[in-house]
């Protein structure tokens, strides 16, 4: 039977860089996971086994790092922007390049008495670090030439409202043990994932930083903000506030999983819960997941994006 060849890329995948800026005594950490997928005119490669179109994955990786002192990282997109037009405009068989970056985030340390610590002489240390534990960054940046694709977001964000949720009214058939809720735990752990309506060099380019960390605020302000009935009426209302609030985003991707909180029953030892006492559950999980979009935009996130 014959065959033909599909939609491929090749690329080096999960290339860590640490950029340290030293500026003057301060330092400045930028940690990023970046992983390069390229394709174009690659036929021959599979066809035959002949190289002379392909980049090796080692010179990818290579780049990844002369980038980050010849360039900087200023964001996740933008180190993502300068990687992308390299490998699409300097390659001549490349006609896609596609930059995945994961970034985690780290605090400066602050002693209890930073005068009873030698050598630092001011009111925080400049150069000690821990890593947050919070979110995770990401970013993927596709560029063919002619038109760029920048998608951001973020996973691993774990938020909680210990009241003004609940959740009643639902429907109920004879599997349905579940009891309706008048005041319970919201918990979820946010990943999302947003478009930029950026996709040309001849408009004016987002500021990345701003625009990411803006983002997560309203997203925040609209969970604590929303008087929930479902975990689905907060994440839309956490997505229109980003769309409503940031002109420069078209569409929103959210996936929540419910963390489940359920109230431990006391009474056999004599006790009341007075929802105080919880059980945490990490499995199953109910799954929740939308988009929200400008209103006349047409979708362009991939379901699978949140898996970023």
């Amino acid at each position: 039977m014959p065959t033909i060849l599909g939609q491929n890329q090749y690329g080096k995948a999960e290339n860590r860089v640490v950029k340290i800026v030293r500026d003057g005594d301060t330092h400045h950490i930028k940690d990023l996971n970046v992983s390069v997928a390229l394709s174009g005119d690659m036929d021959e490669v599979h066809y035959s086994g002949s190289n002379a179109n392909v980049l090796p994955t080692d010179t990818t990786k290579n780049t990844v790092y002369a980038f980050a002192k010849e360039h900087g990282i200023e964001s996740a997109e933008q180190f993502g922007i300068h990687l992308a037009r390299h490998f699409v405009e300097s390659q001549e068989p490349i006609k896609q390049a596609r930059i995945r970056v994961e970034e985690y985030t780290w605090e400066r340390i602050e002693t209890s008495d930073s005068k009873k610590t030698p050598f630092i002489g001011a009111d925080e240390v400049k150069h000690s670090f821990v890593r947050k534990g919070q979110e995770t960054r990401t970013a993927q940046i596709t560029y063919d030439g002619e038109t760029w694709q920048v998608f951001s977001g973020l996973k691993d964000l774990t938020v909680m409202n210990s009241t003004n949720s609940e959740f009643w009214g639902y429907v109920k058939d004879k599997y349905t043990t579940l009891k309706e809720a008048y005041d319970r735990i919201l918990a979820t752990e946010v990943t999302s994932v947003w478009r930029h309506n950026w996709t040309s060099d001849d408009q004016r380019m987002p500021n990345w930083e701003r625009s990411y960390a803006q983002t997560k605020r309203h997203m925040l302000d609209a969970f604590v903000e929303t008087y929930s009935l479902s975990l689905q009426q907060t994440l839309y209302q956490m997505g229109a506030r980003v769309i409503n609030s940031r002109g420069e985003i078209d569409e929103i991707r959210f996936s929540l999983p419910n963390k489940h909180h359920f109230l431990v029953d006391l009474e056999p030892f004599g006790l009341k819960n007075d929802n105080e006492v919880y059980f945490a559950a990490d499995r199953p999980y109910g799954l929740i997941e939308a988009t929200i979009l400008r209103d006349g935009v047409e979708p362009q996130i991939p379901v699978d994006m949140t898996n970023l």
